[in-house]
């Protein structure tokens, strides 16, 4: 018998008090995965220190659906025999499941969504023992165009009621399953996510495995924190660190840039082939340490002068997180007057410790040099003497 509470026994907005950490199916298997990818996929994060980083949700993205049984209730396809079988073995590894669904009569993948079930899916996903759920716009727009909608501010309202309506569902089963929209940026989402229980939203469209589109994604974040918080996340998608060609350098500014900007760390690298040094760059507790600071504040675009940007994130501690970037295709060196500490909040004299090099730097003077290399960052926590 599927049980729900009248009232949750949990708070959204310590549901998510800091970005969800994870891995998730798609950027590496896509429309491949299956049951047996999951479970080697907690395996991994369980060996490679992952978890024990924070990586706690273990993601199945799109075409895990099958089809309804006379009542309605989804069940999985053959790709996964038993979902709940498979969130006990998840759990039994200290972890957490995540599905996917669409508040459309379809996913992306072609696959059945959640329209007229949202109910039914929010009790059969708490039943399996769901801790995550990932609602993917797709092909409600088709909703709208069968009924003749036109009115953009109408289309509007109809998807907040749509995304509203599957949080709704969400709290009646009682089971605390953190909300992901997945709307692309559309409509500002960033302005009314958290209105209808979202705890986190996507800013964009897809990203890939270029260092490219990483750093497009991470500019077009900028003007963005003051939506954010403890509860309700900017999601900039998720991180494709280990994936295609990126270089040790683009690894680490990918990483960087998702910390500074309080971004969920939901990994996309095949966890079976990981290298060391993606290891290292994914689980680096420092890094991380900023993502999750407790004080929730994405940082901001502090200075840009061609292809160098810094940007300054405040921390719960009192410190500063402070982030050069390099995007250009050669080196670039600064000298400490160029750091622009004033305009972060910071006086003069601070001790400066240079996270990725885990070296204590002491005060940085206006003359001391430092070189950041092409498609490189230099992350410094900087705290007040």
């Amino acid at each position: 018998m599927l049980l729900a509470l009248s009232h949750p026994v949990f708070s959204l907005d310590t549901l998510a008090a800091t970005p969800p950490m994870g891995w998730n199916s798609w950027n590496w298997f896509a429309d491949k995965v299956t049951d047996n990818d999951i479970r080697l996929a907690a395996d991994q994060l369980v060996a490679s220190g992952m978890r024990d980083a924070g990586y706690i949700y273990v993601n199945i993205d799109d075409t895990w659906e099958g089809k309804r049984d006379a009542s309605g209730v989804i069940h999985p396809n053959e790709k996964f025999p038993d979902m709940k079988a498979l969130a006990d073995y998840v759990h039994s590894k200290g972890l957490k499941l995540g599905i996917y669904s669409s508040p459309g009569p379809q996913t992306c993948g072609k696959y059945e969504g959640s329209y007229g079930h949202e109910r039914q899916d929010a009790r059969t996903y708490a039943a399996w023992g769901i801790d995550y759920l990932k609602y993917d716009l797709c092909s409600f727009s088709d909703v709208m165009d069968s009924a003749g909608i036109r009115d953009l501010d109408a289309r509007d309202r109809m998807t907040r009621a749509a995304y509203e309506k599957m949080h709704q569902a969400l709290l009646a089963t009682g089971r605390p399953i953190v909300y992901s929209l997945c709307q692309y940026g559309f409509d500002s989402v960033w302005r009314w996510g958290s209105a209808v229980g979202a705890n986190l939203w996507r800013t964009t469209g897809d990203i890939s495995e270029h260092y490219d589109r990483i750093v497009l994604i991470a500019l077009t974040q900028s003007g963005l924190g003051r939506y954010a918080g403890p509860g309700h996340w900017n999601d900039p998608d998720m991180l494709e660190v280990g994936n295609g060609k990126l270089s040790h350098e683009e690894n680490q500014t990918h990483m960087t840039y998702w910390a500074m900007l309080a971004a969920p760390l939901l990994a996309g690298n095949n966890l079976t082939q990981m290298s060391d040094d993606v290891r290292a760059i994914l689980t680096n507790r420092e890094v991380i340490a900023i993502d999750q600071d407790r004080l929730g504040r994405e940082a901001n675009l502090l200075f840009q002068e061609g292809p160098v940007q810094i940007w300054s994130r405040p921390l719960d501690d009192g410190g500063t997180a402070l982030a050069i970037f390099n995007i250009g295709t050669d080196r670039a060196q600064l000298r400490g007057s160029d750091l622009h500490v004033k305009e972060a909040g910071l006086p003069s004299g601070a001790e400066a410790r240079d996270i990725w090099a885990a070296k204590e730097l002491g005060r940085i003077g206006d003359a001391d040099p430092l070189v950041i290399p092409s498609h490189g960052v230099v992350l410094l926590k900087l705290t007040p003497k």
